[in-house]
């Protein structure tokens, strides 16, 4: 299985627009993140979970030529907004791309890109999709890869992440029960998020995302959905145990 990291940026990316804080200003590659989506190529397939509003971006940098399912975590527009960049592979491909969430989320896809899912007097210029719903929390197949979805809560709202094997990729943690973390055992590489320092009322920050590593423990572990405010790439990583590492755009790590 190959991974590769499209964005790890929180929703308004870095640099901040009209930002002057120091880490905005930075010229180190691995402090300019996109919003966050991650590329995965396992079993002769390839898809993405999330497709944000710097998709087309990122499929053009990582060179994605195919897109077999997208699969998302939750409707906020950091991890949806860029739906429509789809059309080329839908072109490419000449059949509906299939999305995968919670009913709550297609509904809310469908409800923002019309155009994407009408049947009828449909544009000829927009793409298709093929809608599946990740009902109550079950396990789910793409081809011949076995997907466990793992439910964690947003602050209020619940969003899945995904385990892939050995692979397990949670964005927008506050918090998640436990019959969610007995799904987690035995992972080799954990992808989560740490937003900041300081504590934040819907997501991990450094230090619930270090001590929920401790818990799973893993093999290794790569954090994501960082925003400014968690400093500069190479200083945070001299301060991290030895088998936890920032993400970054565009690194691929093979499992």
């Amino acid at each position: 299985m190959q991974v590769y990291f499209l964005g790890t940026g929180t929703s308004q990316g870095i640099p901040v627009i009209g930002s002057n804080h120091p880490v905005c200003q930075s010229t180190d590659a691995k402090d300019k993140r996109l919003r966050v989506s991650v590329w995965i190529i396992c079993d002769n397939q390839s898809f993405v979970i999330d497709c944000g509003p710097d998709f087309r971006q990122q499929m053009l940098t990582s060179g994605c030529k195919q897109l077999d399912a997208i699969l998302f975590t939750h409707e906020h527009a950091d991890h949806t907004a860029g739906l429509d960049d789809i059309r080329p592979f839908f072109f490419k491909q000449k059949k509906n791309i299939p999305i995968y969430g919670h009913q709550r989320v297609l509904e809310n896809l469908g409800n923002r890109f019309g155009y994407i899912f009408e049947s009828e007097n449909k544009y000829p210029g927009a793409p298709s999709v093929q809608t599946f719903e990740v009902l109550n929390n079950k396990n789910f197949y793409i081809g011949p890869t076995k997907i466990i979805p793992i439910e964690v809560n947003h602050g209020n709202l619940k969003v899945f992440g995904y385990r892939i094997y050995d692979f397990v990729y949670l964005t927008d943690v506050k918090s998640i029960n436990n019959a969610e973390i007995k799904k987690l055992k035995g992972t080799k590489v954990l992808v989560v998020n740490a937003l900041r320092e300081e504590p934040h009322h819907s997501h991990f920050s450094l230090q619930d995302a270090l001590d929920f590593i401790h818990l799973v423990n893993p093999e290794s572990a790569y954090l994501i959905h960082i925003s400014h405010l968690l400093g500069f790439h190479e200083e945070v990583q001299q301060r991290l145990p030895k088998n936890v590492f920032l993400g970054y755009d565009n690194l691929k790590i093979i499992i």
